[in-house]
């Protein structure tokens, strides 16, 4: 599930994750989220995953915008949901989680799309919302 958190300016959070995280190490994501919790609906996980990995409380529930089955072309595929929730706090990422962070545009984002290495399904996610935006 990815949760795209975006500042009262509209910028959007992006992050570059730790050398020590076992899944996408040093990559960089402009998604907040994780997997949905046994028992637990996509909706409440959305929240909790972006105030934890935002470190803040009081978020606005994020709001659903699609899902979509995520295939990496080596077998592995699941389903994502995608969010977005605006985030008006001052954040405080989990160092153990983020090496670094900041608020980009979107033309910021684009500019270094090619620059950076990013997390491949939330690129794929990326992507397909820039796709949907677009209309």
């Amino acid at each position: 599930m990815f949760v795209r958190a975006r500042d009262a300016e509209g910028r959007t959070f992006v992050h570059r994750r730790t050398p020590q995280k076992l899944v996408f190490p040093s990559l960089y994501d402009m998604f907040v989220g994780g997997v949905v919790g046994a028992g637990e609906s996509y909706d409440d996980a959305a929240l909790r995953e972006a105030e934890e990995e935002l470190g803040v409380t009081g978020l606005p529930r994020p709001r659903f915008l699609f899902k979509f089955l995520y295939d990496d072309g080596a077998g592995r595929t699941w389903w994502s949901a995608v969010y977005e929730v605006r985030c008006e706090l001052p954040v405080r990422p989990q160092v153990e989680e983020v090496e670094w962070y900041g608020f980009l545009t979107e033309a910021e984002i684009e500019e270094r799309l090619a620059e950076w290495e990013w997390v491949p399904d939330g690129l794929a996610a990326y992507e397909r919302l820039r796709r949907t935006e677009a209309g």
